[in-house]
């Protein structure tokens, strides 16, 4: 997608270019880049009050030949106008001071004195062209390197979001909403929400430390190590300590994932987590008006080689409302330099408590972004659960 932008432009800038030459005719005597700087006008200006001034010198102030001053103007015109513009510029300069020389000086030489200076000057622009050429050339490299590395980034972008989860899960009594933003083409969150059975659920919401590729690979190794953990039978605690083992093995000391997995059981009416480092998820209880924090109860994975966690629970009613987020949310700031924290997040969740799953989470990332004039400095996923058991449920020990 950015690599078509910036195809886009460029091909409107060529436009707006060629459009610009035909109204004004001066214009096509300039380089496409200087014509692109917008100061078209100066650089003409520049070349010919050089060159009216080295004339004037030549015929008025000095008695002597003053030719080679004409490399003033001869150089500006490399820099700013085209090449044949430049090589044109050489054989005017040397029609102006062969006009102004004395009329006593001897034929041939002074034809060997304006053709030393016309090869001189040639020379000179000539050097500075192959300068200029060069510049270009690895200009327009760098460009074909940027959109080629932009292009690889949406490519791994893409690859990324099969990771995500494509629709909502098919469980009764729960509404699912998430939704993932990333600061650059590629994110280091991830989340999922995986059916255990029909009336259980498995949600998960990561956060790998670092920005940009490294973090979004070390994102997709969990990502795909999640998604192979789920499909064996092991309790969610025996998942953390084998991810916390493959991980570890996959990274570096300085590479780590925070990670919260829960898993809400419709029939029971409980929410059972492991929060391993992870901004501590909210429980909205309706019934109070109170909200419940999921804290940490153990180190990030891949920080160690054993992973020695606590499994917690809570009950869940009718109404009850589990938001899980990552960092990019609390952390986001305005132009005061200010966070947007927990309390502002909180307050955030208490007003949109009715609102369904998708709305209130398209509501705590509105209010997010026009805290911190949606500039993030960091990934941003939000994953909000609802809880809509009806009055027929049944709680089972």
């Amino acid at each position: 997608m950015n690599n078509v932008l910036h195809s886009a432009v460029r091909q409107s800038m060529a436009a707006e270019l060629r459009g610009l030459r035909e109204r004004a005719p001066l214009l096509s005597l300039l380089r496409k880049d200087v014509v692109a700087s917008g100061v078209a006008w100066l650089p003409l200006v520049l070349v010919l009050g050089a060159t009216i001034a080295v004339a004037y010198a030549d015929h008025f102030v000095s008695s002597i030949s003053l030719v080679y001053l004409y490399i003033l103007p001869v150089c500006l015109a490399t820099i700013f106008l085209r090449r044949e513009v430049s090589y044109s510029l050489i054989a005017a300069c040397i029609l102006f001071h062969d006009y102004n020389s004395p009329r006593h000086i001897n034929a041939g030489f002074r034809i060997f004195h304006n053709l030393s200076a016309m090869l001189c000057f040639a020379f000179v622009v000539y050097v500075i062209q192959r300068h200029v050429d060069q510049r270009e050339a690895l200009a327009k490299t760098v460009r074909q390197q940027r959109d080629d590395l932009l292009k690889d980034v949406e490519l791994a972008a893409q690859v990324q979001r099969l990771f995500l989860p494509t629709g909502k899960p098919a469980i009764a009594a729960l509404e699912i909403a998430g939704m993932m933003q990333p600061s650059r083409g590629v994110s280091g969150d991830y989340y999922d929400y995986i059916p255990i059975d029909a009336h259980t659920t498995q949600i998960i919401i990561a956060d790998v430390a670092g920005k940009g590729v490294p973090a979004a690979l070390l994102m997709s190794a969990t990502a795909a190590a999640m998604r192979l953990e789920a499909n064996h039978d092991r309790s969610m605690l025996q998942q953390v300590e084998r991810l916390n083992t493959e991980i570890r093995a996959v990274s570096d000391a300085e590479r780590y994932v925070t990670l919260l997995v829960a898993e809400i059981d419709t029939h029971k009416r409980k929410i059972h987590y492991v929060n391993c480092g992870h901004n501590p998820a909210l429980l909205f209880r309706s019934k109070t008006g109170t909200l419940t924090p999921l804290n940490s109860s153990c180190p990030p994975i891949g920080l160690s080689l054993e992973e020695v966690c606590e499994l917690a629970s809570a009950d869940l009613s009718p109404g009850d409302v589990v938001v899980l987020y990552t960092d990019g949310v609390t952390e986001a700031q305005n132009r005061l330099g200010e966070e947007f924290g927990m309390e502002r997040l909180s307050a955030t969740v208490r007003r949109g408590s009715s609102l369904s799953a998708e709305d209130l989470m398209v509501d705590i990332y509105n209010t997010a972004a026009d805290f911190c004039g949606d500039d993030f400095n960091d990934d941003v996923t939000v994953v909000v659960v609802k809880c809509d058991f009806n009055g027929s449920s049944t709680i089972t020990s």
